[in-house]
């Protein structure tokens, strides 16, 4: 007996359009950024007042030059305590994360979601000539999910 497809029968030819789901679509535009020369207990009051657990460093040209998270200022509070000095007197430049993962905006969601899978990063800067334009983060990812149709994840 052959396999039976309860789908049904196919009308036209099935495109592929996951392009509509692209980061650009998806992508948080109105960031909090941190410049370089920012204190750190300024930087962990952000992310608490803010609720959030990092973000892109930029230059005064708002060019992105690093990325800080909630696990660079547990390497500043385990230093402090090592070396018994307050944190207060740390900057960013110190602590950020100098390489980071970005994606490009063209990308589509289901290559966002492998490159999250596959980094276990949080978020991906997005840039566009060298500049900050967005950020996406595993949450935008599961957002676009819901917006595609079950049957057969396409808009």
């Amino acid at each position: 007996m052959g396999i039976k497809s309860f789908v049904g029968k196919r009308t036209g030819q099935v495109s592929n359009s996951n392009q509509a789901f692209q980061v650009k679509d998806f992508m948080t535009r109105k960031l909090v950024t941190f410049n370089p020369d920012q204190g750190i207990t300024t930087v962990m009051e952000t992310l608490l007042k803010q609720r959030i657990t990092g973000g892109p460093v930029v230059n005064e040209k708002k060019e992105l030059v690093g990325i800080i998270s909630d696990t660079d200022l547990m390497h500043v509070i385990g230093d402090s305590r090592y070396h018994n000095m307050p944190v207060g007197d740390r900057k960013v430049s110190d602590y950020m994360s100098k390489q980071v993962d970005t994606i490009e905006a063209e990308a589509d969601i289901f290559e966002a979601a492998t490159r999250f899978l596959k980094t276990g990063h949080r978020r991906f800067p997005v840039t566009e000539n060298g500049k900050l334009i967005g950020q996406i983060s595993r949450m935008d990812v599961i957002i676009a999910a819901t917006k595609l149709k079950g049957e057969d994840w396409q808009k």
